[in-house]
């Protein structure tokens, strides 16, 4: 439907490229964002600026969420629900606690609004190349009738069960990610220790078993000490903290994770909050 308009209500760096996306398949957007500097950006990109997120809510039937966690995505969700006509969608890609997801989705199903539990594997950037792929929790009916945002996007789409399963599997999908970048941090740094030039050894990774795409992305940031933002640091440490308490609540092992916590504390503690997170590596510094 290139004549629709759909609702954002977070711009940010991934809300951004999103929007990005939906612009590029046809799609108008209309956006709300508490930064205005944001919403400068998302109109000067061609999207249409709202002044609140109830006026997002009450104009558009497929409203797109892109939060920094639950708590928010909840808060905002009281705050526009009054604007809700049954029928309405909203399509969740905060990365957030899977119960939270789960409680939002039978909330909304009561007042006749599908919740969409999507959830985004990738960067910001991957986002905006078409590259990321879509963890989605939703019923069957709900699924499809976001079948073209999804396409939009690009990338592949999962559906991987009803609302809070998207959580779940972004989840499952961060914490082997992070591991990936924090090994490729530990190994780079081993190398440059041990007489090996890191760079040379970042060839021989590509090429060899201990290959993970991590290397192609995040590797030469690494090397160059380029932390220009795609994926902020303490944005993964609070997935990390999620993961691990998620690990509590349903008896799973996670000593790596342990590990990886107080790594990406560590490189927090140092000033690379907010930068991209392949500053982990300066943990090894």
């Amino acid at each position: 439907m290139a004549d629709e308009t759909i609702g954002l209500i977070g711009a940010g760096l991934l809300g951004s490229a999103l929007a990005e996306r939906f612009m590029e398949s046809g799609f108008g957007v209309l956006g709300f964002d508490s930064n205005p500097e944001r919403l400068t950006a998302l109109e000067r990109a061609g999207g249409a600026v709202a002044v609140s997120a109830a006026d997002v809510a009450g104009q558009c039937e497929r409203i797109v969420l892109s939060l920094p966690d639950s708590r928010v995505a909840s808060t905002v969700i009281g705050h526009i629900e009054a604007e809700f006509a049954p029928g309405r969608i909203v399509i969740d890609t905060t990365t957030g606690d899977p119960d939270a997801g789960k409680a939002l989705g039978a909330r909304l199903a009561a007042m006749g609004v599908a919740y969409v539990d999507a959830t985004i594997g990738g960067s910001s950037r991957q986002a905006r190349l078409g590259e990321a792929i879509v963890m989605v929790g939703a019923s069957m009916e709900a699924f499809a009738r976001c079948a073209d945002l999804f396409a939009s996007l690009g990338g592949r789409t999962f559906h991987v069960g009803p609302p809070g399963s998207g959580g779940r599997m972004k989840l499952v999908m961060n914490l082997v990610l992070g591991l990936n970048r924090a090994v490729l941090a530990e190994g780079l740094a081993f190398a440059k220790a041990s007489g090996v030039s890191p760079s040379d050894a970042l060839e021989v990774l590509r090429a060899g078993p201990a290959y993970s795409r991590a290397m192609d992305v995040k590797g030469p940031r690494m090397l160059s000490g380029d932390f220009v933002l795609e994926a902020r640091l303490s944005q993964h440490l609070k997935d990390v903290r999620l993961i691990l308490e998620t690990a509590v609540r349903v008896g799973a092992s996670t000593p790596l994770s342990e590990a990886h916590r107080l790594l990406l504390e560590k490189a927090e503690a140092a000033g690379f909050g907010g930068a991209d997170n392949s500053a982990v590596i300066k943990a090894y510094d």
